[in-house]
């Protein structure tokens, strides 16, 4: 698995708990496509989409941890230690309280995307750019999804920094 070896600096860790599925997903030839911004993310990006192409498809499974089974915030565990060699906590309630909470349109590569699915449920999925996050879902299992379709846009929270890139430092 590729690594990032930039002077990525783990900000605090934590979140809420459960995952949700998702309606319509995006395409990781669009994300390919649109690899502009800095090297470092760029970079960050080839990672992450590293870590998806082994675990695309693997199915949803809440407390799961592996490809015969994972949920959504173990996905988001796995995704950044593997691409990034970073240790985040396990669960959504402990994952919300890492790193700093960003508007809307300050979003970057890597940045936790939140949910809120229900009154007391919540989901996470990692930001990979052009409008589009990767995330277990409960029924199509690990996919990229889009922040704009309805469903997603209408249960957004927020984004949360866990990572800071060498021209942030």
């Amino acid at each position: 698995m590729k690594k990032v070896s930039s002077c990525l600096t783990l900000i605090a860790l934590t979140s809420l708990f459960g995952c949700t599925s998702s309606p319509e997903h995006g395409s990781i030839d669009e994300l390919v496509a649109n690899q502009s911004g800095s090297p470092f993310h760029t970079e960050m990006k080839e990672a992450f989409l590293d870590v998806y192409q082994v675990w695309q498809g693997a199915p949803y499974r809440l407390g799961g941890s592996s490809l015969n089974g994972v949920d959504c915030s173990a996905f988001v565990q796995v995704a950044f230690h593997d691409a990034l060699n970073l240790s985040l906590p396990r669960t959504t309630k402990q994952q919300v309280k890492v790193g700093a909470k960003l508007a809307y349109d300050k979003a970057q590569i890597g940045d936790l995307a939140f949910f809120k699915t229900s009154p007391k449920v919540r989901h996470v999925g990692i930001y990979v750019g052009n409008k589009q996050f990767m995330h277990a879902s409960t029924s199509k299992g690990v996919i990229i999804s889009r922040l704009d379709n309805p469903y997603w846009a209408s249960k957004f929270w927020h984004f949360r920094r866990v990572i800071s890139s060498p021209e942030m430092n």
